[in-house]
């Protein structure tokens, strides 16, 4: 990126999430808590740091309840920072596993956890969390996809997407309800849910990656250093341009909590590779 170009999450182009609009750069929140392990920024710095996001032109943040440590709360930190929002602004949230869990009565104290955390009458979307950490497992999403949906007729949530599923889950949850998003671990070196990049893309649905530069492991792909150098940018940020290339219905939210590197993320919008550089990235 030149030093003339602005930096802005609006040059990576919009996407859509059901019936928002989004700038395809956003921000993923879950570093701001340090979860599930980590450094954490202070409370100053994350507040801060979420209101420079919107000065950038992020519009869609990712987030959880979950996202709770040693007194730091996604939600509440968004609420912190942003609350009234932006009109354009999208808070899409997720359901895992874990306390309260993914039974009809855990499913509504999630909603009410989250419209009251983050001081909204309706959760823009919901994403249902399956599987491990990383990799999705087998099984039916039948219930709790259903539950969601109930509550999703009830008013309480806009849109509904799916996370970490597998192509089977991906069709039958389609069969069930409306879906907006796939949320599953991919990047240039992690390249399984390929199938579902497609999938999603002649739906017209977006596809969302989590750990979009390495996550828990270093990006090991070949040739990124060599594409870096030619555009004086950071492997991250190749990385980043690359997933925008991959496909128009990716949208990214890559996390952190430093506010240097949230300009260099957002930095990565600005990068247009070419095909000499696709094909080298392979």
């Amino acid at each position: 990126m030149t030093e003339t170009q602005t930096i802005s999450a609006r040059a990576a182009g919009e996407g859509h999430l059901g019936s928002f609009r989004v700038n395809r750069m956003g921000f993923g929140t879950m570093k701001l808590t340090g979860w599930p392990e980590g450094k954490q920024p202070t409370r100053e710095t994350a507040i801060a740091l979420l209101r420079r996001a919107v000065e950038l032109g992020v519009n869609h943040f990712d987030t959880s309840q979950f996202y709770d440590r040693e007194g730091m709360n996604a939600n509440e930190l968004l609420r912190a920072a942003l609350h009234p929002y932006p009109e354009d602004l999208v808070l899409v949230t997720k359901f895992a596993g874990i306390p309260p869990g993914l039974t009809p009565d855990g499913l509504r104290q999630n909603v009410e956890a989250n419209l009251r955390t983050l001081g909204v009458d309706r959760l823009d979307v919901v994403n249902l969390r399956l599987g491990e950490a990383v990799a999705p497992a087998e099984g039916s999403l039948e219930q709790p996809l259903t539950a969601l949906a109930k509550l999703q007729e009830e008013g309480l949530i806009a849109h509904l997407g799916i996370s970490n599923v597998t192509r089977a889950q991906f069709d039958q949850a389609r069969d069930l309800a409306p879906i907006v998003c796939v949320q599953n671990a991919y990047n240039v070196a992690m390249r399984e849910a390929d199938p579902l990049v497609d999938a999603c893309a002649e739906a017209g649905i977006a596809f969302v990656p989590f750990f979009p530069v390495g996550g828990f492991q270093p990006l090991l792909a070949e040739h990124l250093d060599t594409v870096a150098a030619r555009h004086g940018a950071s492997v991250q940020q190749i990385a980043l341009a690359w997933l925008l290339a991959r496909s128009p219905s990716i949208l990214l939210i890559p996390g952190t909590s430093d506010p240097a590197h949230l300009e260099q993320n957002i930095a990565a919008a600005n990068l247009r590779l070419t095909e000499e550089d696709l094909a080298l990235i392979g």
